[in-house]
């Protein structure tokens, strides 16, 4: 059984899971120091692993795998990244328990449709052991909670944050256009010498002229980029333009499928991204519903039973032609909408709690519900009409919020990471 390697990634909701597994092949006899990260090691039979894997990804990508050397040192590079970041984890007492390590496989497992059991022995009759996928996983688990609390949490969008993106987005197109993009990263030291900065670009350049002679984009990146996705060909995937960097989304907006841009500089070094295609994004509709309810709870009087009963004989008068708004009016408890006839207002999507929101939808228009129970008691509920919207204000804004997010969570892991990097103490023992 080929197990879907998509479905564990969004199972685990793991940041930047790379399905890596460490295959049964029989240990190498010598099983020398590939680097040495602080106080740690990597081993040149961990460092063969993980460039197996990553051959085999590439392969899958109808993608040449690059030279070895190339791609040691990228994967190396890789292996060093994880190392510092765990460290750190490790250093400032973040851990994953057994219990919540369970309840991922567990889930892993389900989204393959097989119980633990089933998906460990499927593992290992494909040739994988599962000890190591587990630890794989609870590594996994550990930098996404490390990245958690060292970046996303510290991301905080201003309203004039909002405000700029949505005026600037109005001039570039629908704020839900989709860009397929590609990229490439030449990275220069933080603090970079101005003799630093020019190595830098001029081997920019060399990379970029290989671009303009025809070369691939994801075999050069997977060569030379410094990018977190070089080795996946420098795909980040399809992203909308709030999603990208600003340096990147002024640019691509005004790009053709198929180009490449030039250099692009940043505090980061050089990057060159490439849009593979476009599409538009479509435009966000909401039905929203006219409803009128009525209320009533139990208490130290009434039974539930009682307002079950209550609630179904009101029902009964309002179907044979009572005046629900009257009838509200007397008798439910929820003041604020009994003094309005039980007036809802137009209801949106996910505005209601679920009970109420179900209830609501399995309606007709001018049909009225049996009583139901919600957190707040029982109700009958009836549905005046229902309309379509066009993006209203509020999504709009939170939809930019989002965006803004990501994209601050994304330039920033990306300098906290080279910034760990450069602290870190590395030597490197093989030749690369």
């Amino acid at each position: 059984m080929k197990l879907s390697f998509t479905t564990l990634t969004t199972a685990a909701g793991l940041f930047g899971l790379l399905f890596q597994l460490s295959a049964t092949a029989a240990e190498s006899p010598i099983n020398s120091i590939a680097a040495i990260v602080n106080d740690e090691v990597i081993t040149t039979q961990q460092l063969n692993t993980q460039i197996s894997t990553i051959k085999k990804q590439i392969r899958d990508q109808n993608t040449r795998v690059p030279p070895d050397g190339i791609l040691r040192k990228q994967v190396l590079e890789r292996e060093i990244i994880k190392k510092v970041q765990l460290q750190l984890a490790q250093n400032t007492g973040i851990r994953v328990d057994d219990n919540d390590l369970a309840e991922t496989l567990t889930r892993i497992a389900g989204q393959n449709k097989l119980n633990l059991r089933e998906f460990k022995n499927t593992l290992e009759q494909d040739g994988y052991k599962f000890s190591a996928f587990r630890e794989d996983i609870r590594g996994e688990m550990i930098l996404a909670r490390l990245r958690q609390r060292e970046v996303n949490n510290r991301v905080n969008i201003s309203e004039q944050e909002i405000e700029n993106f949505l005026s600037t987005q109005a001039t570039q197109g629908n704020i839900d256009d989709e860009f397929d993009v590609f990229h490439i990263l030449i990275s220069s030291p933080e603090a970079a010498s101005s003799e630093q900065i020019a190595a830098t670009q001029k081997k920019a350049q060399k990379v970029l002229k290989l671009l303009d002679d025809g070369a691939n984009f994801n075999q050069t990146a997977i060569s030379y980029s410094d990018g977190q996705k070089a080795l996946e060909g420098g795909a980040l995937g399809w992203r909308k333009a709030g999603q990208l960097p600003t340096l990147f989304s002024r640019i691509i907006a005004s790009m053709k499928p198929g180009e490449h841009s030039g250099l692009i500089r940043s505090p980061s070094g050089f990057h060159i991204i490439q849009l593979k295609d476009k599409r538009s994004g479509k435009k966000h509709m909401v039905t929203q519903t006219k409803a009128r309810h009525i209320l009533i709870s139990p208490n130290e009087l009434t039974t539930e039973i009682d307002v079950i009963n209550r609630l179904r004989n009101l029902r009964e008068r309002i179907l044979s032609g009572g005046d629900f708004a009257e009838i509200a009016k007397l008798h439910s408890e929820d003041r604020g909408s009994a003094a309005l006839g039980g007036d809802l207002g137009w209801v949106s999507p996910g505005q209601m709690v679920p009970q109420f929101e179900a209830a609501m939808d399995s309606l007709g228009a001018n049909e009225v519900s049996e009583p139901f129970q919600s957190q707040f008691g029982w109700h009958i509920v009836q549905v005046s009409e229902r309309r379509d919207l066009d993006n209203s204000k509020d999504f709009t804004t939170n939809k930019a919020r989002e965006l803004i997010r990501q994209r601050k969570i994304s330039e920033t892991t990306e300098t906290w990471l080279r910034q760990l990097r450069e602290e870190a103490f590395v030597d490197i023992k093989i030749t690369l």
